[in-house]
């Protein structure tokens, strides 16, 4: 494998992102950082999470909501967890909201509402793990932590043509980034990589004639930039089947249920659904209702997991006031500030809860490279 003098990568990297790097809300510019300003570790921290397996694009908004909701991890730490649930609803991947609720608790009690500095404290918290910490003490604190995100696993391979499919070529990654990042802007190294993944080293058609690093790349020179990374055969996705069953009142108001706390969307609302899981199907049919009614079959909807995809059948009904199972009424105005996860709200929209009620602006999860901290 070709070595590559860190000095000058780090010097061409850097020279390219103070010009070119990405105006992002939670980042410190490298003006202003070398004006004397600092990065908040807090909004560091909030990015990092929400950035797990989600596109930058789709973060911004929630970022700009929950900053405002909750300004501090104090802040956060004091909310109720099912006012956390709800704003985040549509994001996906909801153990990262949870996870995100808890670990605000653990800075606030732990440590008094300031994040510890190491990559090693950090790890120990709710939720943070390899990178997540890495990028917080690199960032925020400028520990010179291996960062390995999607985008930089990708330069990286390119960088050295590495051959071993991923993911066993992710030690072999670290190491190479350990070596390049320096003790000086660490941060902004790490930040400067992920913006050359992002916007000159992307997966299809990448910018390498104007690559900052491209005298330092193998793959450039033999003109096989997307072959990399390599990436081992994926196993076939699992299919999943269920029923959800949507009663109404003559108000309008949907009866919706609290999933339990643990497993898939733990702790969310949603209309009641049979069993299902990601290694099991759950029950089919009016048979498989929470309570007998006068159930109709309305459609279906699918929905794609992390590692299945799921199908459920949607039943509706007109029903009366009182139920005799745990729950509550939501009445039309009130349904888009439920904690309904995006795959409950193409349910409410299936049994013809209009738009307005059932739906809100939500993030499709996509992966961005991040290490997947859950499987929903």
């Amino acid at each position: 494998m070709p070595t590559i003098d860190p000095t000058a990568f780090s010097a061409a990297l850097l020279a390219w992102y103070d010009i070119h790097h990405r105006d992002l809300p939670w980042r410190i510019s490298p003006r202003q950082r070398a004006a004397g300003a600092r990065p908040d570790p807090y909004r560091v921290w909030l990015s990092e999470i929400m950035l797990q397996q989600t596109t930058v694009a789709a973060v911004k908004a929630y970022y700009t909501k929950f900053l405002a909701r909750w300004p501090s991890v104090s802040d956060l730490a004091a909310a109720p967890e099912g006012a956390v649930l709800a704003e985040w609803a549509g994001l996906g991947y909801y153990a990262r909201a949870r996870n995100l609720h808890a670990c605000a608790k653990a800075v606030e009690a732990e440590y008094g509402g300031r994040f510890p500095e190491t990559a090693a404290t950090l790890k120990a918290l709710p939720g943070i793990g390899d990178y997540t910490s890495a990028a917080i003490a690199t960032i925020a604190f400028d520990e010179p932590a291996a960062v390995v995100d999607g985008n930089i696993e990708r330069v990286v391979t390119r960088l050295h043509a590495i051959e071993t499919p991923l993911p066993r070529a992710k030690p072999l990654i670290k190491a190479e980034i350990a070596a390049l990042t320096p003790k000086e802007r660490p941060g902004d190294f790490a930040q400067a990589m992920m913006d050359l993944g992002a916007t000159i080293c992307t997966p299809t058609r990448p910018a390498c004639a104007i690559c900052p690093v491209r005298p330092f790349c193998t793959a450039t020179r033999t003109a096989e930039a997307e072959r990399y990374p390599v990436k081992a055969k994926k196993a076939a996705v699992p299919e999943r089947r269920g029923a959800a069953f949507v009663a109404r009142r003559p108000d309008g108001a949907v009866f919706l249920r609290k999933r339990p706390g643990t497993g898939m969307l733990g702790g969310m609302s949603e209309p009641p659904t049979t069993n299902w899981s990601a290694r099991a199907d759950g029950a089919l049919g009016a048979s498989a209702a929470p309570f007998p009614s006068d159930w109709r079959r309305v459609g279906e909807i699918e929905h794609g997991f992390t590692h299945f995809r799921l199908t459920l059948e949607v039943w509706s009904a007109a029903v009366g006031d009182e139920l005799a199972i745990e729950g509550w009424w939501s009445k039309p105005q009130d349904i888009a500030a439920e904690a309904l996860p995006t795959v409950m709200r193409k349910v409410l929209k299936a049994a013809e809860i209009g738009s307005s009620e059932a739906e809100r602006p939500s993030a499709v999860p996509q992966r961005r490279g991040r290490r997947l901290h859950g499987a929903e």
